[in-house]
């Protein structure tokens, strides 16, 4: 009489275990992913208000709308930082701004440039008034990787680094402001436009591939079990 295979038995069972709970952690982070696109598209849906009522609000801020206006922004300083949109290359400029009513220096992005043009906005002293409607979102962590700026233009999106080169006092927002009305509208090559937001939901998939190898290894296991077990045709 054969032995059953308990050693087999075992290894399955943990295996089963590992790729079964890998299954589930997944569909609990699509659950959670999806939670938090459903956040931000009804954060960015709320009509934009008034900077400081928003703020004062507090709580999660990204992907909130805002109306503010900026001391100069139409000529201020800028950096460019290298990027693309919807597959063509440009850069995008980016300021300082610290709003009328708000204690925080804010990084504007002004918005995108392609290439092809050449074009800037005059950089000067001013003090009239920019506003325009703009999105807030909170800074990304810089890319370790990213090459070092050069010449004023960046090449991954370091808030501090910029603010730096911008020579901004006091402190800095950890939120951006992406412009989504012209700050310069004497330059229609200037697109105020927000980057879209940067989320990946592939947790179905990785769901669906967990558990397809826990069947298939529990096909495997069972498979073997009556292989082992089944009657040679000479013992019949």
């Amino acid at each position: 009489m054969k032995r059953f295979p308990w050693g087999l038995t075992a290894a399955t069972a943990v295996l089963l275990a590992v790729l079964i709970s890998l299954g589930v952690w997944q569909t609990q982070r699509m659950g959670w992913k999806n939670g938090l696109i459903a956040q931000a598209e009804a954060a960015a849906a709320r009509p934009a208000q008034p900077i400081e009522t928003v703020l004062a609000e507090g709580g999660d801020l990204d992907f909130r709308k805002v109306v503010l206006a900026c001391p100069g922004l139409a000529s201020a300083p800028y950096v460019e930082l290298q990027t693309i949109l919807d597959g063509e290359a440009g850069v995008r400029l980016i300021s300082a701004c610290r709003p009328a009513g708000v204690t925080q220096t804010f990084l504007i992005d002004r918005g995108f440039v392609s290439d092809s043009v050449t074009t800037r906005p005059q950089v000067g002293p001013s003090t009239l008034p920019t506003a325009f409607v703009g999105q807030l979102r909170y800074a990304p962590d810089a890319p370790a990787m990213a090459p070092p700026p050069s010449n004023g233009r960046f090449y991954a999106r370091d808030e501090a680094a910029m603010a730096a080169a911008l020579e901004t006092q006091g402190p800095v927002s950890e939120l951006l402001i992406f412009a989504e009305t012209p700050t310069n509208p004497e330059l229609a090559a200037l697109r105020p436009v927000a980057p879209p937001a940067a989320f990946s939901n592939n947790h179905l998939g990785y769901a669906v591939t967990w558990f397809g190898l826990a069947l298939v290894l529990a096909g495997f296991y069972v498979a073997m079990v009556l292989r082992r077990f089944r009657k040679a045709p000479d013992q019949a």
